[in-house]
């Protein structure tokens, strides 16, 4: 939420990544930095005039976040087919690509996937490592919709889109039919 944050600001991230705070080292995620937190949140009161918690700047980005979903479903995108990556995202996504590599691979498939990929065609080690991977992100994908108060198809549930006070009568009528399509 928070590059979701940035992008809306017009900032760059990379102060968030490359300026430090003294005490960076104590905090082992970025976004519980409090330098970091409070640059942004100082910077928010700056130039707007209003005071804000970090709270305050997430729900900002969920707001917009959720919108764009809307906006997408009523595109008639914005659902789990979608949210796809690139085919080449899954890699590897060619025989040459995996022989390349394949004593990474291989070890991957072994110690990551739980499949032995002695005596079995590079086709086949191919498949079972995309097939791993591609389960992975459906996983990811389910995780990321439920932390958002998405459904299982990814569409912002009406408890959600009250939650965020963007439950306007028209952004309603754009997410009730795929709430009913399950």
């Amino acid at each position: 939420m928070w590059r979701t944050w940035f992008g809306l600001m017009g900032l760059c991230k990379l102060p968030w990544n490359d300026v430090e705070p003294e005490d960076d080292a104590k905090y082992p995620d970025a976004n519980k930095v409090p330098g970091h937190v409070e640059g942004y949140v100082n910077f928010w009161a700056g130039m707007t005039g209003q005071e804000v918690t970090a709270a305050d700047i997430i729900r900002m980005s969920e707001r917009v976040y959720n919108f764009q979903r809307v906006f997408n479903l009523r595109m008639g995108k914005g659902t789990r087919e979608f949210d796809r990556g690139p085919y080449r995202a899954m890699g590897p996504v060619t025989v040459e690509e995996y022989e390349s590599r394949a004593e990474r691979y291989d070890k991957q498939l072994k110690e990551t996937v739980g499949f032995d990929p002695a005596g079995k065609s590079t086709p086949e080690k191919v498949a079972a490592l995309r097939a791993y991977r591609e389960a992975q992100y459906e996983k990811l994908l389910d995780a990321v919709y439920k932390r958002r108060g998405w459904t299982p198809n990814g569409v912002p549930t009406l408890e959600t889109l009250r939650s965020l006070g963007i439950d306007y009568p028209w952004v309603v009528e754009v997410v009730k039919p795929w709430l009913e399509k399950g």
